[in-house]
């Protein structure tokens, strides 16, 4: 498959031929051309690097390092860590940059190059682009004396002391709670950073499920109700107060209910946007796939609410512009510039779990404050690109509905909305529709599947079947 190219990182599978995977030569090239990126900038830049648990991680971490050495730059080994953990970690170590390598959501066979700049955030589309070309022009400086490399010394002390100390964490009405929690470390870094936050927290009852930080994955990695049924089945057998569910490099975290239902990863930015809110007031900014019950938090607390496209980098720098207070994705991922500018599952639960003691500890009855909307997700899968005019002729389809072409398409009306956009970790097109409740055709959802060939028809069998008095569909184009 074709390497996935984005702000999100440099993504592929790590097998397969050169310069269509990630494979370690591919490593090796993209490394070395961040190397010469970084520097251009600087005169002895100094980087952190570490990984997720994914076996393949254990080859290429090596080769990453090395080839930075041979480049000149200094490295501080951060070994198994997670993304927020090493994102702090570098202007805590006053590192010039980072990379963690880690596919986040993606198969065990998947793994990307993810890039951090000096402050801890990921690197804009012009600089990869920038890499890109530099990766065409590779050249090694003399190396009778490589950069050095060291252990990068308490990062996960460092971000977890930083969460617990932070005033509006309730530590002590957390610890007081007695919270019984099951939580899925997903065999990578939560298998080891969510205990230990919980434990800083006063937590002592904690039941952990797939533990060991093998890398070898025990169900499909990325935080879905479909994906954690073994947690659903622990949180009720443990009559546990709440279930804990996080992808393999810790910045997304979903919650179950003790009945074994989801609270719903929409749901995480809902209550930590409520919960900050309440402590300061200032804009919200969510993604343009995510639950508009987080503009409903914002409406309730008199403050603006803002989209950007889907991405965490795209997040951020809307975030920065507007001078946001709280952020996020709904994919579970929030983003709390009072700690840091990036997606943490682990301040995520600090936060969640505060606003969960002040509701009583009863997660039902904090799920019972915000409004319910419901939404249909579909994955359709890229055989090809799409032509360059394939979102505009999608638009030219749809009538009755406001427009934004920022990202794919997003096509929106007073209480629901229709999203649909290429994946920018995966060779697929996603569809998102959320309304007040489920549409009164039980059928709507069933081809909503990611095994569906990718036809806009289904598009627009979905936007009829939503809005069918508004949507005009005529030829569709074709992906």
């Amino acid at each position: 498959m074709a390497l996935v190219i984005s702000a999100s990182g440099i993504r592929g599978t790590v097998e397969g031929p050169v310069g269509q995977n990630l494979t370690p030569l591919d490593v090796v090239e993209w490394v070395a051309a961040w190397g010469l990126w970084l520097r251009e900038r600087h005169d002895h830049p100094t980087v952190v690097v570490g990984q997720d648990a994914r076996p393949s991680g254990g080859v290429l971490r090596p080769l990453a390092i090395q080839t930075l050495r041979a480049l000149g730059v200094s490295v501080w080994d951060a070994g198994l860590t997670t993304t927020p953990t090493l994102a702090m970690g570098i202007p805590f170590l006053q590192a010039q940059g980072g990379l963690i390598l880690t596919a986040s959501h993606n198969p065990a066979g998947w793994n990307a190059l993810k890039f951090l700049n000096e402050e801890g955030t990921f690197l804009p589309p012009s600089a990869i682009e920038e890499i890109r070309t530099l990766r065409a022009h590779l050249h090694f400086p003399h190396t009778d004396h490589p950069a050095p490399v060291q252990e990068a010394p308490h990062l996960m002390q460092h971000h977890l002391r930083s969460i617990v100390a932070h005033p509006w964490i309730e530590k002590e009405a957390i610890a007081r709670a007695g919270l019984r929690l099951v939580v899925d470390g997903i065999n990578s870094g939560g298998a080891l950073f969510v205990p230990a936050l919980l434990e800083a927290l006063g937590v002592q009852k904690v039941h952990l499920l797939n533990g060991e930080p093998t890398g070898h994955f025990a169900h499909p990695p990325e935080p879905l109700p479909e994906n954690l049924t073994a947690l659903a089945q622990a949180v009720q057998e443990k009559k546990a107060h709440l279930g804990i569910a996080v992808d393999p490099d810790v910045d997304r975290v979903a919650f179950f209910l003790p009945d074994g239902t989801p609270f719903s990863e929409e749901y995480t930015l809902v209550v930590v946007a409520d919960y900050v809110l309440h402590r300061q007031k200032g804009p919200v900014v969510a993604n343009q796939s995510t639950t508009q019950a987080v503009a409903w938090v914002a409406q309730k607390h008199g403050v603006p609410f803002y989209e950007s496209p889907v991405g965490e980098y795209h997040v951020v720098q809307k975030m920065k512009a507007v001078g946001a207070v709280i952020g996020g994705e709904g994919n579970g991922g929030v983003i709390w510039p009072a700690l840091h500018y990036g997606r943490d599952a682990l301040a995520g639960i600090a936060l969640f779990l505060s606003a969960l003691v002040q509701a009583g500890g009863n997660a039902h009855h904090l799920r019972h404050k915000y409004p319910t909307y419901t939404l249909y997700k579909a994955r359709l899968p890229l055989e090809k690109p799409l032509p360059p005019n394939f979102f505009q002729e999608l638009a030219s389809q749809a009538d009755g509905a406001l427009l934004s072409q920022e990202d794919g398409l997003k096509l929106r009306w007073p209480d629901r909305w229709v999203h649909i956009r290429p994946s920018g970790t995966e060779p697929l097109l996603r569809l998102i529709v959320e309304a007040p409740h489920p549409h009164r055709s039980p059928g709507l959802a069933e081809p909503l599947v990611p095994t569906h060939p990718g036809s806009t028809q289904l598009i627009f069998f979905t936007l009829e079947a939503w809005n069918p008095r508004r949507i005009s569909p005529k030829k569709a184009p074709t992906p």
